[in-house]
């Protein structure tokens, strides 16, 4: 069976990056297209037909909601899932008006994307399985089936990532949690010491942190080597 195909749209260069990084990561999917405004992101639509589209709403040229609008009309058929920093109530509504599957909102971590990814293929197989039917009209229990299907219906799910070895859940909770009500940057040296580990280990959490995008690095320069800070995104 052919990888659905996924177009990425977000303003960030470095952030579209990153999630073209997690979705090829994903093995079940393919990018075909990365685009950092609207009118890339319809002309990309028409040329590579993608099944999938990451829509970022905070555009240059538009509003992810106008091109979600534009995309319906080019082709009905295409799932998106919103990925944005954009919170407010009318933008959610609008979102979920237009039918988007998911609307992730940043920060979040990369095995959350890669949950709703995996929402996406379960909803996309239980589609075409439903096509498949001989039938040309659905009962009540296919429309369910395929509702239930955008509702992620595989049940409550544990949404702790899959951790690099040698780094525990339990310390990356409390790593997480010391830098989250840290006022303003900390070392890993701080961190260690709040936590209860070593610098070396501290950091090791911390860069783990900054490569889900939940921190950043915030260096502090001197007179010798700049020292390495994080900073928690709020």
């Amino acid at each position: 069976m052919t990888a659905p195909r996924v177009l990425v749209v977000d303003d960030d260069v470095a952030v579209a990056g990153l999630h073209v990084a997690i979705v090829e990561a994903h093995g079940g999917l393919r990018v075909v297209g990365v685009a950092h405004d609207g009118a890339t992101a319809l002309r990309l639509t028409e040329q590579t037909s993608p099944d999938l589209v990451l829509l970022d709403i905070h555009l240059p040229d538009t509003t992810g909601l106008e091109v979600l609008r534009r995309l319906r009309d080019l082709d009905g058929s295409v799932d998106v899932i919103a990925i944005t920093a954009a919170r407010e109530l009318d933008t959610v509504r609008a979102a979920m008006a237009g039918g988007v599957l998911h609307y992730l909102v940043k920060p979040f971590t990369a095995a959350e994307l890669r949950s709703r990814l995996d929402d996406y293929l379960h909803h996309r197989a239980e589609v075409q399985r439903t096509a498949r039917s001989e039938d040309a009209e659905l009962d009540q229990v296919q429309v369910d089936r395929l509702l239930d299907a955008r509702r992620r219906p595989r049940g409550p799910r544990v949404v702790e990532e899959t951790l690099p070895k040698g780094l525990s859940q339990v310390t990356m909770r409390a790593v997480r949690g010391a830098l989250e009500s840290h006022d303003g940057s900390a070392s890993a040296l701080e961190i260690g010491e709040r936590v209860g580990i070593s610098r070396v280990s501290a950091r090791r959490y911390l860069e783990h942190l900054v490569v889900e995008q939940l921190a950043e690095v915030a260096p502090r320069y001197g007179a010798g080597r700049p020292e390495n800070r994080y900073l928690w995104k709020h």
